[in-house]
């Protein structure tokens, strides 16, 4: 009997097959939010899972990279023993233009507009 050390490759949706609902759910978690911001500063490919100074467990970053994955945010793969992101900016954009730029902006969204 042989045994796997292989995780499962994760799976993606492609940005046009998100709904509106799906994508602003994604980003209203403070802690999703927080990964996608990094993300945006991040060269592509360069972030593993564990860089991330975020204040959850293992189990739950997993699931929150899911959401992300399932909202067509990022996308993800293996490079040995480590899975690596990217942030799927050009795509997302074309899906839904200039939601990205503004929730990635520095101000708080919920601030009053002067």
């Amino acid at each position: 009997m042989t045994t796997s050390s292989h995780r499962a490759a994760p799976e993606h949706t492609h940005p046009d097959d998100v709904p509106l609902l799906t994508a602003l759910a994604a980003l209203a978690d403070p802690v999703r939010l927080s990964l996608v911001r990094a993300l945006a500063d991040s060269e592509e490919w360069t972030r593993t899972c564990g860089s991330f100074d975020v204040p959850v467990g293992k189990a739950a970053l997993s699931h929150h990279f899911g959401v992300l994955r399932a909202a067509g945010l990022v996308e993800q793969r293996d490079q040995g023993a480590r899975r690596v992101n990217r942030l799927r900016r050009a795509e997302f954009e074309a899906r839904f233009p200039g939601l990205l730029p503004l929730v990635l902006r520095d101000e708080d969204p919920a601030a009053p507009q002067a």
